[in-house]
């Protein structure tokens, strides 16, 4: 059974015993303080560089405006900067970003060292079932890949650290939204873009909270052709010393080489075994717990 840390009394809120309410409440004050305090300006360069994806590599400035919801005349502001700083450079009437930016996501990776402290027990994994494995966290709606090994590759889909998926089509996405509390899941459910990714994807949001819930009380889940056609993939969660949902652990395949009901058979234990590990390995890294909880 998944722990959500989501019962009526809450011992995460400043280490008291609070009701959920309660913490809300301290957490809501806490973030109109916040928001008083936070610096427009980063904001909105920040979302200069997430105006650029992988089909959209090279973006005009009205482009950038519009991705990143801005004037023109301060996304130009956001890009003279980013440009001085050396993660953005101009070629023509294009805005492109330069390896530079490559920073702040390693920043992440090398203060939590993540991939250092689980990479052996991917690999392992990888190499005893022959496929891929990778351990994600929940950023927001998405999936981030914080770690992976693979033994072959899958033509369907290919993924990489700092790759992001939508949460509800994959098998980690409903291993990390039954670990929310049951507010926190019901805000995701009203506010995420639920689109069909295949035919096979599970869109109805009264289904998908069927699937999360049934994914807490088993405590594993595994999908098969909705993020990809071809790609089948079973998860567990891995958790903190609270017991808490920090991250969730996969093994993935390809359809036509093994079925889900086979899939969930052979490697539920292997993959819960595999947990057990790493979740050791993570009790030294608290940050980890604290992003889970954000």
């Amino acid at each position: 059974m998944l722990c959500a840390g989501s019962g009526p009394v809450n011992h995460d809120c400043r280490g008291f015993s609070l009701t959920e309410n309660e913490c809300f409440a301290m957490n809501g004050a806490t973030n109109k303080t916040r928001r008083r305090e936070a610096m427009g300006g980063l904001a909105k360069g920040l979302e200069v560089i997430r105006a650029f994806t992988h089909d959209s590599p090279s973006l005009t400035l009205s482009e950038i405006a519009s991705r990143a919801g801005l004037p023109p005349a301060t996304a130009r502001r956001c890009l003279l900067t980013l440009a001085e700083c050396g993660y953005v450079m101009q070629l023509g009437r294009d805005f492109l970003l330069r390896p530079k930016v490559l920073e702040l996501g390693a920043a992440y990776l090398d203060s939590m060292n993540i991939e250092v402290l689980t990479r052996t027990y991917l690999e392992d994994l990888a190499s005893q079932t022959g496929d891929s494995s990778a351990l994600t966290v929940l950023d927001r709606n998405d999936i981030v890949y914080v770690a992976r090994a693979s033994a072959r590759t899958l033509m369907r889909l290919e993924a990489h650290v700092g790759s992001r998926f939508p949460a509800y089509p994959t098998s980690m996405g409903r291993v990390l939204l039954a670990g929310l509390s049951p507010q926190r899941l019901e805000k995701y459910l009203a506010e995420a873009e639920i689109t069909p990714l295949t035919e096979r994807t599970v869109t109805d949001r009264v289904k998908l909270r069927s699937l999360i819930e049934e994914c807490r009380r088993v405590g594993y889940s595994a999908v098969e052709d909705e993020l990809a056609y071809g790609v089948v993939a079973v998860a567990v969660p891995v958790f903190d010393k609270a017991r808490r949902v920090v991250a969730a652990l996969n093994s993935s395949s390809h359809s036509k080489k093994m079925t889900r009901a086979k899939l969930v058979k052979e490697r539920v234990p292997l993959l819960q075994k595999v947990s057990a590990q790493i979740s050791r390995e993570l009790h030294r890294v608290p940050g980890l717990s604290l992003s889970a909880q954000i």
